[in-house]
């Protein structure tokens, strides 16, 4: 990434995270979400539990870690990854988590005065038994819910909610899956006030078509002379 960003702002390129949602495309490194959220996010681990396997020689224990990673701004992912090291597991989950970074719709309880506050609308997640209902609250609610959807909550930017929950909750991992599917569910709502008609320009593949063509050169590194 270090070579991407070396001379950014002479060649043509995406300028905000909004563009690649835009048009759909995957993000397959951790580094873009890095080059775009970077200094802003902030990760918290939420759960590390250790499953084992039955094996001939007894049981083989590995460690699953569960972290969400948000800007408390609009943006959340979850990550969940499976390694036979503590450390190891939280690093890649972080990996993960951002690869999963999703953009997070705002809308308000009633008359639309200030910032959006709260979910646009009531948006379900589910995840296993979990089901999570996500509720508009009117300003100065607060989030009110249990510790995992609120962490989760909070990390995407909502500042007042209303949450109903209903399953086995104790399930920790099933219980934060449920809460990012409704959080993501706020922009599968075409509500009218989205109802104009979007002119989309090219695709980033398409508008840089030019440029992606060219044979990639690694710039040689400067050499220091003590």
């Amino acid at each position: 990434s270090s070579g991407i960003n070396a001379e950014w702002p002479l060649r043509p390129g995406i300028k905000k995270i909004e563009e690649i949602y835009l048009f759909s495309l995957p993000i397959k490194e951790a580094e873009i979400i890095d080059f775009f959220l970077g200094s802003k996010l902030k990760d918290e681990v939420l759960k590390i539990m250790p499953v084992q396997k039955q094996t001939r020689a007894g049981q083989r224990t590995r460690f699953k870690a569960f972290v969400a990673i948000g800007d408390f701004d609009g943006h959340i992912g979850l990550g969940v990854k499976c390694s036979k090291e503590v450390a190891t597991a939280i690093r890649g989950a972080i990996i993960l988590a951002k690869l999963s970074v999703i953009p997070v719709r705002r809308g308000y309880w009633g008359n639309k005065i200030g910032t959006p506050h709260t979910v646009p609308c009531k948006v379900t997640g589910k995840c296993g038994s979990v089901l999570v209902r996500l509720v508009p609250a009117p300003r100065g609610t607060g989030l009110v819910s249990a510790p995992v959807p609120k962490k989760l909550l909070s990390m995407a930017g909502f500042e007042d909610c209303y949450t109903c929950a209903t399953g086995q909750t104790a399930t920790l991992g099933n219980f934060a899956k449920a809460t990012f599917a409704a959080i993501s569910a706020t922009y599968a709502y075409l509500t009218p006030d989205m109802w104009s008609p979007t002119v989309f320009t090219n695709s980033p593949y398409q508008e840089y078509t030019d440029y992606l063509a060219k044979p990639f050169v690694k710039q040689p590194k400067k050499e220091v002379k003590y």
